[in-house]
């Protein structure tokens, strides 16, 4: 191997698609995180992939329903916050009003987007969901989880709450205000239990019954499955969804302005494993588990 060829980048930097599409069943179209050397993380580039997609699903009268899942080993680990991929000030998938608090608006926007289209989507989650892999497994219609999947927002112990305040919404006050304050994950099975999830099932069995979920939703015709889709969420906005979850925009980026949110967005610009490493060694979780064993 010519020295050349050790420097050359790895594929993924050479045009690899970023997401996979496939129909793995007849009115359903099926789309695949793809980058699991990076655990999925959410880059702007990905993030735009995924709503170019299911804005052309929204557009095909042959498909009714989409499944979003991970490639590798989880469905997503969060945004990217990596130098090279992770600016979230650069190459937003769409225009959004800037100032303070732009980034928070901007991904509450994303998942109003999702929430909004007339076709049912379908997150399908395993490995680790979080931060940003939360937000956009909740942005989705329904959500069908590994038992063994982690999903929680450890951002909350040095950064910020959640741009997407969705928790109180889905799993209530006091798991709401549990996972707030701690930045714990909870197990597929519990995300269940509190709501965050329609159901959970053994890793080995979640594709297929994904796909069987997936199968009987588009067996309802679009046209009616649209509405059906509304009803739901129109309920959910007059008890006040929409308007606390962007609201809750605003209290993200007053609390980037604190003294420790600042000091760990330093952290995380020197080095995005150690601002990480910092964050969880104390609760000895995330990446820190091997290391205080």
């Amino acid at each position: 191997m010519t020295r050349a060829q050790k420097k050359k980048k790895p594929a993924a930097q050479y045009g690899a698609p970023v997401l996979l599409v496939d129909f793995p069943a007849q009115h359903v179209c099926r789309l695949t995180l793809n980058r699991p050397e990076k655990r999925n993380a959410l880059s702007n580039e990905l993030r735009g992939a995924i709503f170019a997609a299911l804005e052309e699903v929204d557009r095909n009268k042959d498909i009714r329903v989409s499944i979003i899942r991970g490639a590798g080993t989880c469905f997503s680990a969060g945004y990217d916050l990596s130098r090279e991929t992770g600016n979230a000030a650069q190459d937003l998938p769409f225009y959004g009003a800037g100032g303070a608090g732009e980034w928070a608006r901007h991904v509450v926007d994303g998942c109003f987007r999702i929430w909004d289209l007339a076709k049912p989507v379908i997150a399908q989650v395993h490995g680790w969901c979080l931060a940003g892999g939360s937000e956009l497994a909740t942005a989705c219609d329904l959500v069908y989880v590994a038992e063994d999947a982690q999903i929680g927002y450890p951002p909350v112990r040095t950064m910020s709450p959640p741009d997407n305040q969705f928790h109180a919404w889905l799993c209530g006050l006091r798991p709401a205000m549990e996972m707030m304050l701690t930045g714990d994950a909870i197990s597929g099975r519990r995300a269940a239990e509190y709501g965050f999830a329609n159901r959970a099932f053994p890793l080995t069995q979640l594709e297929n019954e994904v796909l069987a979920i997936a199968q009987r939703v588009a067996k309802v015709p679009g046209d009616i499955q649209q509405m059906n889709k509304r009803s739901v969420h129109r309920a959910m906005e007059i008890m006040g969804l929409r308007a606390a979850i962007r609201a809750g925009t605003e209290i993200q980026a007053l609390a980037l302005t604190t003294e420790t949110s600042r000091a760990a967005f330093s952290q995380f610009r020197e080095s995005v494993t150690k601002g990480l490493n910092a964050r969880d060694a104390a609760f000895s979780d995330y990446r820190t588990v091997k290391k205080n064993r």
